[in-house]
């Protein structure tokens, strides 16, 4: 390692390259994202293959939703305290050998356990990947970086059913998660080769009770709202229901504020985050962009597959528009961002996200042609690009490196817990419109119409329920964009911050970023 008495040893690099120590961070976020949407279409293969029943394909996606979203905040602090490049290899590590294990489970239970791990191993990678991005490039250039970021996870979030169904027909479901193996191994060696070591911040402590507070609260909320549909909304066990864990969740999280505010020391989440306009306005936006993406999914499919038959790898084609324009404009839109004001070009973002949903629901028709729900989904690819990384440098603009870590995990945790809402509501808003306008059309068919007329009723009562279902995001992306007006301008200060210093090594003297 280098010392101060070696800093002429030409094997140490005088300045460390930012551009190249993004590429294993949007390698490791690629996987947390596509992970959240490939399993999806390799349900009904794990079914037969697992002898496993429904409920527990469910939890397969649930557990990974759920260990993923109630640590961030803690990782976020870790990486503080014990250095965000240590943070980020360990939970790439996790991720990797968690992946393997899913691969290799042979029954559900331990298809779950390994989701649940490889979900941990996520929630330790993402609040470093969006801090180690504010801190490495400095505020001229942030925004082109967190561009490149937010287009990697638009992205995945796409590739995933698209990648899903192509590796589930030629090589079995256990690709989706064994791909994952080889992707992580590289990242791995291009972290160790091209991440800089950070400044850790040695905290005096560390706050257990708000650790233990915020874990349990989310905990409790996030699966009340994750698995609510499941069971009934009613009874979960015993005397344990649904809305009973919910309220113990709200009640938890509203001690956590109460002893965050008391604690004077060293709060996993300092309220301090909360007198910046832009963080709190932009943790608001974050949810409902959250809200947004996440609702958009299961009406979509169900319109794909039910009433326009397509296949699952035909519906996965669909997607790819939104892939590209998401990737496309996303870099643009974060380099933008560091010309102009970003909130105006987050509230372009909102607004086009949410006319391209407008354009979806117009063309949900029986009978429709593919091409324009692809043209529809390129629009919203082109709002979720233009707002996604663009939101993140707004929310972090000028924030204190010391507050980075707990204002990452924040950040991320709001965003999950918008995503876990829109995916509750929207299932139960769908639920409720197939109710109320499937069996009626059905019904009518039935006595008056010929068979081939009520199945064309069937199909008018699905896509009018999935259209009515995403008129909710839309509205959600509207109170977003309210919440865009409410952030301020970047000051000049703020724009000319240079990045943040690094050291090659814990012994090392630092260097400025180039």
């Amino acid at each position: 390692m280098s010392t101060a008495g070696q800093q002429a040893d030409p094997r140490v690099r005088p300045r460390v390259n930012p551009w190249a120590a993004l590429v294993p961070l949007c390698v490791g976020f690629f996987l947390i994202m596509m992970d959240i949407t490939i399993v999806n279409v390799a349900i009904p293969a794990m079914l037969s293959d697992l002898d496993a029943d429904l409920n527990q394909m469910t939890w397969v996606n649930s557990v990974y939703l759920l260990t993923y979203a109630v640590p961030l905040l803690v990782a976020g602090r870790l990486g503080d305290r014990f250095g965000r490049k240590t943070m980020f290899l360990t939970g790439l590590a996790v991720f990797t050998l968690a992946s393997l294990w899913c691969g290799l489970a042979d029954n559900a239970a331990m298809l779950i356990a390994a989701r649940a791990v490889q979900g941990l191993g996520a929630a330790a990678m993402a609040p470093q990947t969006m801090a180690l991005v504010t801190t490495l490039f400095p505020a001229n250039k942030v925004g082109a970086a967190l561009g490149v970021w937010g287009a990697v996870a638009g992205l995945a979030s796409t590739v995933g059913p698209l990648l899903g169904g192509f590796l589930v027909a030629g090589a079995g479901w256990e690709w989706i998660f064994l791909v994952n193996v080889p992707i992580g191994i590289a990242g791995i060696v291009l972290a160790l080769r091209l991440l800089p070591d950070g400044l850790p911040r040695h905290s005096r402590s560390f706050d257990i009770g708000g650790t233990l507070l915020s874990g349990l609260g989310l905990l409790a909320l996030v699966f009340g709202l994750q698995n609510g549909q499941h069971f009934g909304w009613g009874t979960v066990v015993g005397p344990v229901t649904v809305p009973a864990l919910m309220v113990a969740g709200v009640l938890l999280l509203a001690v956590f504020v109460v002893q965050q505010r008391r604690n004077s020391r060293e709060p996993l989440m300092p309220l301090a985050l909360y007198r910046r306009r832009n963080f709190s306005a932009g943790v608001v936006a974050a949810a409902a962009v959250g809200f947004a993406v996440t609702g958009l999914f299961l009406p979509l499919m169900l319109y794909l597959q039910s009433v326009m038959e397509l296949s699952p790898q035909q519906a996965g084609m669909l997607l790819v528009p939104t892939a590209v324009s998401s990737g496309l404009v996303g870099p643009y839109a974060g380099a933008l961002s560091d010309r102009i004001s970003g909130k105006w070009v987050v509230l372009a973002g909102f607004l086009v996200f949410a006319a391209g949903l407008v354009l979806l629901v117009a063309v949900m028709e029986p009978g429709g042609s593919p091409w324009p729900v692809g043209v529809a989904l390129f629009v919203c690819g082109l709002g979720t690009g233009a707002s996604f990384a663009p939101l993140a440098h707004v929310a972090t603009s000028g924030m204190p490196p010391e507050l980075m870590g707990a204002a990452s995990g924040l950040y991320n945790s709001l965003r999950q817990v918008g995503c876990v809402v829109g995916s509750a509501a929207v299932g139960v808003l769908l639920q409720a419109r197939i109710s109320a306008s499937v069996p009626g059309g059905a019904a009518s068919a039935g006595s008056e119409l010929a068979p081939a007329n009520a199945s064309s009723a069937f199909h008018a009562g699905l896509a009018d329920a999935a259209g009515t279902t995403l008129l909710l995001p839309v509205a959600v992306l509207l109170l977003g964009s309210v919440a865009c007006l409410v952030m301020r301008s970047r000051t000049a200060a703020e724009t000319e911050r240079p990045a943040a210093p690094v050291q090659e090594s814990r012994k090392g003297s630092e260097k400025h970023l180039s």
